[in-house]
């Protein structure tokens, strides 16, 4: 693995003891991958270090066009199978036909009615079994997540919830990426820092938080997809 700023390596180290504690203490390990820049670099620890934790993606059916590439990229990079679970079909047809294609502009509650169909149900079916799942949250990403703890846990989904990325920074993510060669979604060089769903997500602008272009017509304080805002506890 080649070597990046001495900072960057501390946090490094503090990640990987966090996923060796993980590793030693839970049998069923699985990384949720949103295929942002953070999940890309724990994507590349895990690939090197800790092959058995499985990784999967949640395909929303309205992602962009550079993160199905990068999914094909992903696979052909690290030479594995990346796990996707996909919403319910008949569940999207019944919001689409009530509150239109577009229905979550229209409202938060909406919002995050999509979200629940296109996420967080098809993530109940992925930690289904699991002891323990990693996200590649940071504090510094948005409001919602300044007090993020390094490991939780997540009485939602009854299971230990680990964000090994919790203190780094966004400057720590791109040397990693830089210094290893990672892949990433084509989006980050078009100023898109946080990618979701392609109708929810847009470029941010000089001076911007770099979470702004996700859902831009909501206040920063709602935005969140559902996937983390349920009952936690740190530890």
């Amino acid at each position: 693995m080649a070597a990046i700023r001495d900072n960057s390596n501390q946090k490094l180290d503090a990640s990987n003891k966090l996923i060796q504690q993980l590793v030693k203490e839970h049998q069923h390990i699985v990384f949720a991958n949103s295929l942002g820049a953070e999940d890309m670099v724990l994507t590349d620890i895990l690939r090197k270090k800790y092959p058995n934790i499985g990784i999967f993606s949640l395909d929303t059916g309205r992602l962009p066009p550079e993160t199905y590439t990068l999914m094909q990229q992903i696979e052909e990079h690290y030479q594995f199978k990346l796990t996707l679970y996909y919403p319910d079909t008949a569940a999207i047809e019944t919001y689409t036909r009530e509150n239109g294609i577009n229905g979550f502009y229209h409202s938060v509650d909406l919002r995050k009615q999509c979200c629940a169909i296109r996420k967080t149900e098809p993530l109940k079916r992925a930690l289904n079994g699991q002891d323990a799942w990693i996200t590649g949250r940071r504090r510094s990403q948005s409001v919602t997540r300044t007090e993020l703890p390094e490991l939780e846990y997540d009485e939602t989904f009854g299971l230990f919830k680990a964000n090994p990325l919790a203190a780094w920074e966004e400057e720590d993510v791109w040397a990693y990426i830089k210094a290893n060669d990672v892949p990433y979604n084509a989006l980050h060089d078009k100023n898109y820092p946080s990618i979701g769903c392609a109708p929810c997500t847009r470029a941010i602008t000089v001076g911007e938080d770099i979470r702004a272009g996700r859902w831009w017509w909501e206040n920063p304080e709602a935005k969140e997809c559902g996937l983390h805002t349920g009952t936690t506890s740190a530890l």
